[in-house]
């Protein structure tokens, strides 16, 4: 049986006011960035200071990149520094569920019916 530590009962709490679980799951998106970022470069056996160079960036720009409180990443900046090292970059749009919010191409919208 788990048992739900003090923690667990107050990040339940916490993730029910709406600004916070906004707050939370970009930190966590950030931090995911940085995770992979990282991995890859020791993957390949650089430092920070090698992979800057091969991009043409500061090393201090890529351990900003490399940190999980940085969310000032760009998509153009991303892709260089992934391709620099060899891969590439997959952004997904997932949508949320479906809450009391009408959505303009909802219920009688008549886009193309006519």
């Amino acid at each position: 049986m788990n048992r739900k530590t003090n923690f667990d009962e107050y990040l339940e709490a916490q993730l029910q006011e709406p600004e916070f679980r906004k707050r939370f799951e970009q930190a966590e998106a950030a931090w995911d960035i940085a995770l992979q970022l990282a991995e890859l470069r020791k993957a390949r056996g650089l430092t920070q200071r090698e992979l800057a160079v091969k991009v043409g960036t500061s090393q201090q720009q890529i351990s900003r990149l490399e940190s999980p409180a940085y969310e000032g990443h760009s998509l153009s900046m991303l892709r260089r520094v992934v391709e620099a090292l060899g891969g590439s970059v997959r952004v997904a749009i997932v949508p949320k569920p479906r809450g009391s919010e009408r959505l303009v191409a909802d219920g009688d919208s008549k886009y193309g019916t006519e």
